[in-house]
């Protein structure tokens, strides 16, 4: 078998390295940090501990098969998966609040009619069913095969069966997220919770293609979870899965150029000037590091998807509290937006940063394992924020403000958090961008299929041969669940070759 050469050790190229080294692969990661997991990093201070990434998991299923398939010990002797209910409370612009049940049509049916007044449910059960048929259509050429050479097939096909609606004496369907909140869910309040998720993303939902529609349509089917002591638990597990199957680790090796000849990947040359075979290269890196270290190539090949551009980050606020958790309280509760129109014109139109009372999602973890002990509890707060190349998150003044904001539209969740508030720390882009090496701290958002394929990943393979690309920058794009199975695809173009159609 041959040798591997992976570009960074976060969770995608991870996933790749498992799967390759049990297909008998001699393979190395090489990262320029000193950890693994990308963005899936912890702060800890005072006995307190934080995701400073992804809090939750949905399709745990794709991390149970990378742990199948790469030995006999299952994911749940490594990690312990929580299934959180409700799977999220919704405080809304007009002070109405609801809890959702987590994987339970019925319930959050009821839930919705009850918080929002009779037939609310229905509509949204209505739409689920919808969005089902959306994901069935997409899941296996948008997550389990690798990109379709007529991915443009993707781009054209809107997936999501929309209702016809009579507006103006036309007749007409809706194409974006937002004209199916308006025209088909009919509450400003349905249309939050449907945006919510879109907005999570990054993404703007009067531009996103109904196909979204799959989003809130995943975590209603396959659930929402977390992970005893964090989300850094399954980096760590995911890790030690690696070094058991002899894949080796090099922290604090940054790859500055990918080597070729005769127009074939041949391995990578790092900073200090080491050079390092291989017969195939993976990199798990952001589309600009990997430009800069492919020398005379485009990496891209003839008709792929275009690189996205004016991606959005992430503002992260982490709170120690003194006082324990209380009874009843929600894992995660999102505070929508007061303004919509404002919020959505600041982030996607003339970027300015973050409105005075932004959509937050209020994370409140149910684990022993992240406090100093029950008399306190670790809150996290997030929301979208434009990329920033610069450095003006830096700034003391910036951060002050940031954290103010945030910590305000929090107070409608918890309303007596500045009363408990022992300190609280910020984590802006600059730091996506630390860990990542993504410019300005962009975060990548899932593929999904329609909007003439604006929101489709280049392919695995790239234009110079042995050279794979695998995790959020690639298909099928950003968010725990993709980034393994891009890991699975990449894994299969090498072992398999260009033939490999994806799981069965």
């Amino acid at each position: 078998m041959g040798r591997i050469a992976v570009i960074g050790a976060g969770m995608g190229a991870m996933a790749a390295a498992a799967r390759l080294a049990v297909a008998g692969h001699r393979v190395t990661v090489y990262e320029r940090t000193e950890t693994y997991g990308g963005a899936v990093r912890r702060f800890e201070r005072d006995g307190f501990g934080f995701d400073t990434g992804p809090g939750l998991l949905t399709l745990p299923a794709v991390w149970r098969d990378l742990f199948v398939k790469t030995g006999k010990e299952p994911l749940e002797d490594r990690v312990e998966l929580v299934q959180v209910d409700p799977s999220s409370r919704h405080f809304f612009a007009d002070g109405t609040r609801v809890s959702l049940p987590n994987a339970s049509r019925a319930g959050v049916v009821a839930a919705l009619d009850e918080a929002l007044g009779a037939a609310a449910g229905e509509r949204w059960g209505d739409f689920l069913v919808r969005a089902r048929e959306a994901w069935d259509r997409t899941r296996r050429p948008l997550l389990e095969e690798p990109l379709w050479p007529n991915w443009s097939v993707l781009a054209e096909r809107e997936p999501y069966p929309a209702v016809a609606h009579k507006r103006l004496l036309r007749t007409r369907r809706a194409s974006t997220l937002a004209e199916v909140g308006d025209w088909e869910l009919r509450d400003p309040r349905l249309a939050a919770l449907l945006e919510s998720h879109a907005l999570a993303y990054g993404l703007d939902p009067r531009v996103t293609p109904a196909s979204a529609a799959v989003l809130p349509y995943m975590e209603h089917a396959f659930g929402v979870w977390s992970v005893r002591g964090g989300m850094r638990e399954l980096a760590r597990a995911v890790h030690e899965r690696c070094v058991a199957r002899r894949v080796e680790f090099r922290f604090g090796a940054e790859v500055t150029a990918v080597l070729e000849k005769d127009g074939r990947a041949t391995g990578v040359e790092l900073a200090d000037g080491t050079v390092a075979e291989a017969d195939f290269v993976v990199a798990g890196v952001a589309p600009g590091t990997l430009s800069r270290c492919v020398r005379g190539s485009a990496v891209r090949g003839d008709g792929e998807v275009p690189p996205r551009h004016g991606l959005p980050s992430r503002l992260t606020v982490l709170l120690a509290l003194r006082g324990g958790r209380p009874e009843g309280t929600a894992h995660r509760t999102v505070v929508h937006a007061a303004d919509r129109e404002a919020e959505l014109d600041g982030l996607f139109g003339t970027p300015s940063g973050v409105t005075d009372r932004p959509t937050v999602t209020v994370l409140r973890p149910d684990d022993p394992r992240l406090v100093p002990d029950a008399d306190h509890e670790a809150i996290t707060l997030t929301a979208v924020v434009p990329a920033q190349p610069d450095r003006r998150w830096a700034e003391p003044e910036v951060l002050t403000d940031l954290a103010e904001k945030l910590i305000t539209v929090a107070e409608r969740a918890v309303p007596d958090l500045r009363e408990r508030l022992l300190w609280h720390e910020v984590r802006t882009p600059a730091d996506i961008a630390e860990a990542t090496g993504a410019e300005g701290g962009a975060v990548p958002p899932p593929a999904l299929a329609a909007g003439e394929g604006g929101l489709l990943h280049p392919a695995n393979t790239t234009a110079v041969p042995g050279l794979f690309t695998v995790g959020g920058w690639s298909h099928p794009g950003g968010g725990l669940p993709h980034a393994g199975m891009s890991g699975a695809l990449v894994a299969g173009l090498i072992v398999e070759g260009p033939e490999f159609r994806g799981s069965q």
